[in-house]
């Protein structure tokens, strides 16, 4: 059976095929008719048509994709923002494609380049170094880019990102509510952004209380893993053994957290209280559950694709950053210092 074209689908509703094309593009639906739009979408589905995006877009010049590079798609804060992403692409007649980084710039490189060859239209990029050449040579490209959930310094570029000094600081007054003073802090990566905004804010929130600010105090890990969370605690309770609570740069840094605290007998929150950074699943089935500051990843998601397709319709608008408002998450990971400590 020969497949069905747009021209047939155009034939058996008794319109134009250009009438037919915009129908059944999301993109342009709103152009034609509602009761032609659904007269050319039932007869589409009666015919088994299916639309080929590759002939629309050499026909176009637009692809009707975007893409979205991630640097480690088993972290479970990524799904909930691409959830967002595809929900706001998906009415506007787009759909992405997601490359997975694992944070290695030469793989960065690469899947970013895979991605132009399949002509995407624009990047959601979730990756973002301190130091990262490749997105200011993007730019001056001309490739429209938004940055979700991380800011590269040096270039110009939309984005829309938590707002890590706030949350930081909303942990940081919770523990002293309670009693601490004498407070770590395991920080993400320095080679990211999110990882020295969130250290500075710590660092911020330490000296604005007067509180015990010994460098000490303050781990970095070497990657946003449950591994190098442990690694860092241990490092801290042998450089500090008289810590009480711990803000950790992440959820997955605190969950190695968890782990320390097995391995030596720690008590938490008794002997310790621990706060994450994220409230990603699953984290009020811990025991005791995590205490966190809630990130809206999906919203995140959803605005960072309305940016995008801003940028797309208005290649010359001006960037603009959206700093989000986060939340703190009480749970049984907290709780005022013991007797003494």
């Amino acid at each position: 059976m020969q497949t069905p074209t747009l021209r047939d689908v155009a034939d058996a509703a008794g319109v134009h095929p250009a009438t037919a094309s915009r129908a059944l593009n999301p993109a342009t639906r709103g152009l034609v008719n509602a009761e032609t739009a659904r007269r050319v979408m039932k007869v589409a589905e009666g015919l088994g048509y299916r639309p080929n995006p590759i002939a629309r877009g050499l026909k176009t010049s637009k692809s009707g994709t975007v893409g979205l590079v991630i640097p480690d798609l088993t972290n479970p804060l990524f799904p909930p923002i691409v959830r967002g992403i595809e929900d706001v692409l998906e009415p506007a007649g787009y759909s992405g494609l997601i490359v997975n980084t694992d944070n290695d710039p030469q793989r960065e490189s690469a899947q970013i380049e895979l991605l132009r060859s399949r002509q995407v239209e624009g990047l959601i990029v979730a990756t973002a170094l301190i130091d990262h050449p490749l997105l200011a040579r993007l730019r001056r490209e001309g490739v429209p880019m938004v940055m979700v959930n991380r800011r590269p310094d040096g270039v110009d570029l939309p984005s829309i990102t938590p707002d890590d000094a706030a949350g930081i600081e909303l942990a940081v007054a919770h523990l002293v509510a309670l009693g601490h003073t004498r407070i770590g802090h395991l920080a993400g990566p320095l080679t990211t952004s999110t990882g020295v905004a969130r250290r500075r804010a710590f660092r911020n929130a330490v000296r604005d209380r007067d509180l015990d600010g010994d460098p000490a105090l303050v781990v970095t890990c070497e990657h946003w893993t449950e591994e190098s969370g442990a690694d860092a605690l241990r490092e801290l309770l042998d450089r500090r053994p008289d810590v009480t609570a711990v803000v950790a740069g992440n959820d997955l840094i605190a969950l190695g957290c968890y782990d320390v605290f097995a391995e030596r007998g720690i008590a938490c929150p008794d002997r310790i209280s621990v706060v994450g950074f994220n409230d990603m699943p699953f984290l009020d089935k811990l025991a005791p559950p995590l205490t966190t500051i809630s990130v809206p990843h999906q919203q995140i998601g959803a605005e960072a694709a309305r940016m995008l397709l801003d940028a797309i319709a208005e290649p010359d608008r001006a960037a603009r950053s959206v700093l989000l408002p986060l939340s703190l998450v009480l749970r049984g990971s907290t709780a005022p210092p013991a007797m003494g400590a």
